[in-house]
């Protein structure tokens, strides 16, 4: 079972104790993502005798993602690559600039998959302390697990009592089932607990599997072969959680958090450029996304790569991802998915945020 943990990684870099700022770094398989968000100290206060702060006394005041690929060949030698390494230190050059223009004054850097599988991924945790004095965690998947789910936990639906929530990742597919506790249940400024009862981590990830079928993995055929093996794999855990009865049962939801879900969320609502505020609690039928998935993969490589919420960067891999996503869908046949733009940064902001609370209170 996944539990809290207080494994803060703190480096104070201005003296701002009345207008702390929060940051939080998550180096993916694929990604590097930053959130900076600046803390009202007085809204803290008002919530002296909560055992958690109001989230509104928090704002996000800037963010910053590029795609990296530091898992770029790992799955061929466990190696992160010396290009993938300088990819991803020239990101959290970026990051650091960003930090120390704003004045953060705590922050916790992050970073997964590719680092947790990777042999030599010491290496950039070396680099990046010793060039940009930046501390990076390497974290479990157990603790990636945890965070992304606090991170999505304000978008679920407090009056149904179970859910599962997946993340398709660069370098694996996240699986978590999990029961909604009654205490503290739609009170204001409460993230929605939970009881995480099961979770299952699926060897598939869009980088990894995009450079394992390489110029083949847009094909019809491997796209079906990856939805099958997912489904397939989701089957037994399915079926030690009886989650089909709970289905039946109308008893549980289905939250997408992934650059995947995000992605055909955007092409199936037709906007021109992408946009968070639209996205991020959507709901979606799972028909609508089989049916974007397919309209995805029926384009040409030019037609991904100069779509508008697509791009370059991710053409290749949106492609592996819906084949991803179509897999879980079959497995869980739940008719509505609510996509989640939001994961392991806004768990680590939130945590950032109940500790400085815990502090603001002695």
């Amino acid at each position: 079972m996944i539990t809290a943990t207080q494994n803060f990684v703190f480096s104070k870099t201005a003296d701002s104790a009345h207008h702390p700022v929060l940051a939080a770094i998550d180096l993916g398989t694929n990604s590097c993502r930053l959130l900076v968000a600046s803390v009202n100290v007085a809204s803290l206060k008002k919530t002296f005798f909560r055992r958690r702060p109001n989230l509104a006394g928090w704002r996000i005041i800037d963010s910053f993602a590029k795609i990296v690929r530091l898992g770029e060949g790992l799955y061929k030698n466990n190696q992160l690559s010396l290009e993938a390494i300088e990819r991803a230190l020239d990101a959290l050059k970026t990051c650091r600039k960003k930090m120390d223009f704003h004045g953060v004054t705590y922050v916790r850097a992050v970073a997964t998959e590719a680092c947790r599988r990777a042999q030599n991924g010491l290496i950039l945790v070396q680099r990046a302390k010793e060039e940009l004095d930046l501390d990076i965690e390497i974290i479990d998947g157990e603790e990636e697990a945890r965070l992304a789910l606090t991170g999505c936990a304000a978008i679920l639906n407090t009056k149904i009592p179970y859910a599962v929530v997946f993340d398709i990742g660069g370098g694996s597919t996240e699986v978590i089932w999990l029961r909604l506790s009654k205490k503290h249940r739609g009170r204001p400024g409460y993230p929605v607990p939970f009881e995480v009862l099961d979770s299952i981590s699926l060897p598939y990830g869009v980088v990894t599997v995009s450079e394992s079928y390489a110029q083949f993995a847009s094909s019809p055929e491997i796209h079906q072969g990856i939805k099958t093996h997912v489904s397939q794999e989701l089957q037994a855990f399915v079926r030690r959680n009886r989650i089909q009865d709970y289905i039946l049962n109308r008893t549980t939801q289905l939250i997408g958090s992934s650059g995947t879900v995000t992605t055909l969320a955007a092409v199936q609502t037709g906007l021109n450029h992408y946009e968070r505020r639209l996205i991020d609690g959507l709901f979606i039928s799972t028909s609508d996304l089989r049916a974007v998935s397919q309209k995805i993969l029926n384009m040409s490589a030019h037609e991904r790569s100069h779509h508008p919420c697509i791009g370059a960067g991710r053409a290749d891999l949106v492609v592996v991802g819906t084949a991803i996503l179509e897999g879980i869908c079959t497995a869980l046949p739940i008719p509505e998915l609510r996509v989640a733009d939001r994961g392991v940064r806004e768990g680590i902001l939130s945590e950032l945020l109940v500790n400085l609370h815990n502090f603001q209170r002695h």
